[in-house]
């Protein structure tokens, strides 16, 4: 199913609002629709979209799947209950490690959370909230990778066949489809949300199981979890389009108190892009650079390696996973 593009240059922002408004009130009828806030600029861009199209006929919910930023939950939803929507939290944490042990193929992993996400959590909330339709934020570049086999995004199913009503048992709606992200930030500063979340970096949707190498678990998670906080404090001064670190799956020499420490390493990437197609490693100063690798081996346990990725996308890509 091929996709028009609405570029950049030719969107105009609150005709696009009204008539995505008009088009989700119209699939959905007095019916009741869900979706799920990552707190993503895609996700919170088509919450808020939902919300004027048919108000608490929304049903909201942050997943809580255990491979999210440090504090995300709590942050997303207070955030929103500032913006007059009630976000519930549905704790999944036990469901998705569960599905993704012993996973170690980065599209079996893709795979997994996918199939947890919308089978599993999400088929359960349907069948309790009477909803027929998924409301969620697909972008144009998702679709585009995932039909070029790149990588499989979790939120692409139609266009490569897949009927999300014989999967699942409801329908997606996808009013962002069109756009690519320089276009969602420009709709969701036009749905009024903040620039700390229109302009936030993008997020993958396997979350940071894209950023174990090798078998995701609570323990690499909680690793991960720590670098990207300090990657993200270091690198968010660099106008950089995304930045992320990536836990490496073998230990590799290091040294401690003078003596040998088989230790982890943590490969640290920082994108210059418009809409995540082609990239290219953000130049960073070197004293930023030893700062972030001095601050990652300190207070990230067991971390005796930091690198720094310097190849472009193609052939790279922006997530490891």
């Amino acid at each position: 199913m091929a996709v028009k593009e609405i570029a950049l240059e030719s969107l105009n922002v609150q005709e696009f609002i009204e008539d995505k408004a008009k088009e989700i009130s119209s699939i959905v009828g007095d019916g009741v629709a869900i979706n799920a806030l990552s707190g993503g600029v895609d996700s919170c861009a088509v919450t808020m979209l939902g919300h004027k199209a048919i108000g608490s006929r929304l049903k909201t919910y942050f997943i809580d799947n255990g491979i999210m930023r440090e504090g995300e939950p709590q942050s997303i939803v207070e955030l929103f209950k500032k913006m007059g929507v009630k976000v519930g939290i549905v704790d999944a944490q036990d469901k998705f490690f569960n599905a993704l042990k012993g996973v170690t193929d980065p599209e079996e992993k893709r795979e997994a959370v996918t199939q947890t996400f919308y089978k599993d959590v999400f088929g359960k909330l349907v069948g309790d909230s009477g909803a027929k339709y998924l409301l969620q934020g697909t972008i144009l570049t998702d679709v585009d990778e995932t039909i070029a086999g790149i990588k499989r995004q979790h939120n692409v199913f139609e266009q490569l066949g897949i009927d999300p009503q014989k999967a699942f048992g409801y329908k997606i709606i996808e009013p962002l489809v069109q756009l690519r992200k320089d276009g969602v930030r420009k709709v969701a500063a036009g749905l009024g949300l903040p620039e700390s979340s229109y302009k936030r970096i993008p997020f993958p949707g396997p979350a940071l199981a894209a950023r174990v190498i090798g078998e995701v678990t609570r323990e690499k998670i909680s690793v991960v979890r720590i670098a990207t906080t300090i990657v993200e404090e270091e690198l968010c001064h660099t106008g950089a389009f995304q930045y992320m670190g990536i836990l490496h799956q073998d230990r590799v020499t290091g040294m401690r108190d003078g003596k040998r420490d088989f230790g982890l390493q943590i490969e640290v990437r920082c994108w210059d892009s418009i809409d995540a197609r082609k990239a290219t490693p953000t130049n960073v100063p070197h004293d930023v650079l030893c700062k972030l690798a001095d601050r990652i081996v300190a207070e990230v346990p067991g971390v005796v390696s930091v690198t720094y990725n310097i190849t472009q996308k193609p052939p790279s890509t922006i997530e490891a996973i």
